[in-house]
């Protein structure tokens, strides 16, 4: 089921098990670093990035809506 955060004012649907990339772009990244992939996935309708555990996961943009994916 998927769930719905606020991440440095930008809503974000996810899966669980996308949640370590929730935690990443909200606690380990400041507003300026985590804007670079919401940019980049409102501009070009996807973001790619990987944790500091080298999980990856994709940032898409639809519709006015982000949604996160563990790949």
């Amino acid at each position: 089921m998927p769930e719905k955060t606020t991440i440095h004012g930008f809503p974000v649907t996810y899966e669980q098990n996308a949640y370590e990339g929730i935690r990443y772009l909200r606690d380990d990244l400041d507003f300026n670093e985590a804007r670079i992939f919401f940019d980049q996935a409102r501009q070009r309708g996807s973001a790619q990035f990987e944790d500091d555990e080298d999980r990856q996961y994709t940032l898409f943009y639809k519709e006015g809506n982000y949604i996160l994916v563990r790949r």
